[in-house]
């Protein structure tokens, strides 16, 4: 078998072994969250966190280098997918980034997300 073929499946087993491992990890502590499916240009993210009163927050979870920007920007999209795919409001969903920490098990993960939507700003920039 090729070696870069070989080298992508094992990069996709860990991000998928680390996307359950976070999702049960959720449920453990009460969380409602489901597994997202993959739906191509337009992915939704990986996992869906049902919040009260109908909101949700959509998790990209990341077992890969440190990227902030770009796992910022790809949330964001997955974010205006999942809504817009469901009829949802936009502002009733939010994203964020989780991300593995080499060593460490999901309660030790970093979560990214921008100033603006942690306080709920209305952005320019």
């Amino acid at each position: 078998m090729d070696p870069v073929v070989k080298r992508n499946r094992a990069n996709k087993r860990k991000g998928a072994d680390w996307e359950i491992e976070l999702m049960t990890g959720l449920r453990s502590v009460g969380e409602d969250v489901e597994r997202l499916r993959l739906t191509g240009a337009e992915d939704e993210g990986d996992l869906a966190i049902r919040e009260d009163g109908g909101l949700f927050t959509i998790v990209e979870a990341k077992n890969a280098r440190f990227e902030p920007g770009p796992f910022l920007d790809e949330a964001h999209r997955e974010r205006v997918n999942f809504a817009k795919h469901r009829g949802i409001d936009q502002d009733r969903v939010e994203s964020i980034v989780v991300v593995k920490r080499r060593g460490k098990g999901w309660r030790k993960a970093f979560v990214l997300t921008t100033v603006e939507d942690y306080f709920g700003l209305e952005g320019t920039e």
